[in-house]
């Protein structure tokens, strides 16, 4: 349920309304429009009566939130989330891209990756130390010397770090060395993953699930925003379709849905949606121009011999005529 107030409430009539709908359970949630004030209430409404809020003459009017999610909801939240790390904002009036390889593998790869998609215009280092893969066998990342490795790697370029959280037990290390945690697609609904998030003071990058709705992912980050950590950046990343050609199937027209139902910043993973570099940059402008408000890209200066993803991966010289050309469109 939402309470917008009329443009003259007076603050200590606002203040009133507050303590009333918390005598009866609710959270009250108050956010401060140009013309409006709006009170969202988080929690069972059922005691409270409408008619009683609808005779105060400061009260525009009710409305109810029809979708589950609540504090993720455009209604309850009507201007846009944007999420602030050291001054770069992710959801401004600017696209944000976060480039680096897909594992960390060594100082030198890292380093040499670092520097380039810095030069060519990335804001965020993108880099996995724990990697969930579908083979046991596979390489799982280089775990806690990986996260030394990019907080180097930001020390010289100053690029804040992104980079993904497995599970609980590492999740203080993983907070102490990066700036936005990572929750990847297979970790989407892992609730008790999702709650702890909702508790560290770190932003959080959700990507949508293999097969997830789009009102589950909201659903999701409603997990992580209950727990009072507002500052959520939604993924998509692909989702599993029959088609067999490329990786997973992008969702472009999810862009515009999460926009019109949400106000947290959306970003779009086209190498994971793909799987092939050769479509990165076609899908990356097509995200742009449907209101993305920025991309996650894997890059690597030797993807022939890249320990994971490398099919995927653009070399710096193929991303840095990208962000030429994503830049071009973002303009328009």
């Amino acid at each position: 349920m939402v309470i917008i107030m009329k443009p003259d409430a007076p603050k200590e009539i606002i203040e009133k309304i507050e303590r009333k709908m918390e005598s009866l359970g609710c959270q009250v949630h108050i956010s401060e429009g140009e013309n409006h004030t709006i009170m969202g209430l988080v929690g069972d409404t059922t005691r409270i009566d409408p008619s009683q809020i609808e005779a105060n003459d400061y009260v525009d009017r009710l409305v109810r939130i029809q979708h589950p999610f609540k504090l993720a909801n455009k209604i309850f939240h009507p201007k846009k989330t944007v999420v602030t790390v050291d001054g770069i904002e992710i959801g401004g009036d600017e696209i944000t891209v976060i480039a680096g390889p897909c594992s960390v593998e060594s100082e030198e790869q890292l380093m040499t990756i670092a520097r380039a998609v810095k030069a060519s215009g990335a804001k965020f280092l993108r880099g996995g130390a724990f990697k969930p893969r579908t083979s046991p066998y596979s390489f799982q990342g280089m775990g806690e010397e990986g996260l030394k490795l990019l907080q180097k790697a930001k020390a010289e370029t100053g690029m804040p770090i992104v980079t993904e959280i497995m599970d609980q037990e590492q999740f203080d290390m993983v907070c102490h060395y990066t700036d936005i945690l990572q929750i990847g697609a297979r970790n989407m609904q892992n609730f008790s993953l999702l709650k702890q998030a909702g508790k560290c003071n770190k932003p959080v990058l959700l990507k949508r699930g293999l097969s997830a709705t789009i009102e589950e992912l909201l659903m999701a980050a409603e997990y992580i925003m209950s727990e009072g950590n507002t500052n959520v950046i939604l993924c998509e990343r692909g989702i599993r379709t029959f088609e067999t050609y490329t990786r997973n199937t992008l969702d472009l027209s999810a862009i515009p849905a999460i926009k019109e139902l949400s106000h947290l910043p959306v970003i779009v993973d086209p190498s994971h949606a793909a799987g092939k570099w050769r479509m990165v940059e076609p899908l990356s402008k097509a995200a742009i121009a449907v209101g993305a408000d920025g991309l996650i890209i894997e890059v690597h200066h030797q993807p022939e011999m890249a320990l994971s993803d490398g099919a995927q991966s653009l070399k710096p010289e193929k991303f840095d005529g990208l962000m030429k050309a994503v830049n071009k469109i973002a303009a328009i």
